[in-house]
């Protein structure tokens, strides 16, 4: 690991490889926090390491620290999962493994729930860490793999790794977005022709509102023909979203389904599922958006967003009881899900279940509140004068 002020999250994650890790090397680049006095108690080993705004550079000095057979990357705000530990056994023990990619669920993200990570290799000389942001293994392993093609990547069925870095608080909360834009950049006037940074960085300009940069660059990165298929991916679906966003219908659709056409894992698909269903809602193309939701759910079951945007579409078609059904267990799945509560209410109301709507009201203003949102007094002042509440 390499981490640096990370007090609140490290203790959880170090708990989380308790009986599958024989060592815990971990380089501290600059902590002020309890960090390193928590990793310590932990038994891990600390080094400690300058940062020179590199995170491979980091990495790379953490892995030559290690003195295992495998080694095992984590972030400090994630977590193992403990249901994979017998899984991840019996890959080491394979004789020419050389990769595990693990599956990570990125808590709190519904542009795109999973992804795919080289976290878990072989120690060998040739298997170095590189990019200065977003940082990877990748690059290294394909030189080898075409000096050496009797070794294998292997692909780790399940969800393996939790993230919690991109909720929304907490990347405002730690500047992650800023340092990104300013990483990538750097990176981006080294290697200006990389697909991977064009996706990464159009995808981040984009999100910041610079549109016309971040277009230019998702385009630039497709231009080549030399993107990776998971790059690929991204890049269709970043741009996807871009044309939505733009109201630039026909290219939005062309470039969802040139996402969706890619052979990538199910589940990495699903942010494009999700994002393409309500493009097809937009269009009214409900048919197909339920077929859409549908296929989401079928792939995994615990995706909240699609029951609530299915019940969006039977609430639209008038079918009040299909859409309560679906709100409810979008709330199921996500207990503080303010805006299911206020559908649900709605919906409620017009069925002319008046009490189960006024619960579900009282229910999405107190989660209103909490966010501190204007929505909470809005649909208060509304229920006050409709004389539902006092």
């Amino acid at each position: 690991m390499i981490v640096q002020n990370e007090a609140a999250f490290l203790g959880e994650c170090l708990a989380s490889v308790a009986g599958l890790v024989d060592e815990m090397v971990i380089a501290d680049t600059g902590s002020t926090d309890n960090t390193v006095e928590i990793a310590t108690q932990a038994g891990a080993k600390v080094i400690t390491v300058p940062w020179e705004d590199d995170f491979a550079l980091a990495r790379n000095q953490a892995l030559a620290a290690t003195t295992g057979d495998w080694v095992l990357v984590l972030d400090a705000d994630e977590r193992l999962n403990i249901l994979v530990k017998d899984g991840i056994q019996k890959a080491i023990a394979m004789d020419n493994a050389l990769v595990v990619n693990l599956m990570r669920h990125e808590l709190e993200s519904n542009q795109s729930p999973y992804s795919l990570v080289s976290r878990l290799f072989r120690r060998h000389p040739a298997v170095q860490f590189s990019r200065p942001y977003h940082e990877t293994i990748d690059d290294s392993v394909l030189a080898l793999l075409e000096r050496e093609p009797h070794w294998q990547v292997i692909d780790l069925p399940g969800v393996a790794i939790l993230h919690q870095g991109y909720s929304p608080t907490l990347l405002k909360e730690r500047g992650k977005t800023q340092r990104a834009k300013h990483l990538l950049e750097k990176a981006m006037a080294d290697s200006p022709q990389d697909p991977y940074l064009c996706s990464k960085l159009g995808a981040l300009y984009f999100s910041l509102g610079d549109e016309k940069e971040g277009v230019k660059l998702l385009k630039q990165g497709l231009k080549r023909n030399t993107a990776s298929i998971p790059v690929r991916f991204e890049l269709h679906y970043h741009l996807a979203n871009a044309y939505r966003r733009q109201q630039k219908w026909e290219l939005a659709r062309k470039h969802y389904q040139k996402a969706l056409d890619e052979e990538i894992l199910l589940p990495l698909k699903l942010g494009a599922l999700i994002n393409y269903g309500a493009f097809l809602q937009d269009l009214g193309e409900l048919g197909e958006a339920i077929k859409v939701y549908q296929a989401v759910i079928h792939i995994d079951p615990s995706q909240a967003i699609a029951f609530f945007n299915l019940a969006m579409i039977h609430k639209a078609q008038g079918n009040l009881l299909e859409a309560i059904k679906g709100y409810q267990q979008a709330i199921v799945l996500q207990p503080d899900y303010a805006e299911a509560y206020q559908n649900l209410a709605v919906t409620s109301f017009k069925a002319g279940l008046i009490q189960e709507s006024v619960d579900a009201f009282q229910q999405a203003i107190a989660l209103y509140e909490q966010r501190q949102s204007p929505e909470a007094e809005r649909l208060r002042k509304n229920l006050q004068e409709m004389g539902l509440i006092a």
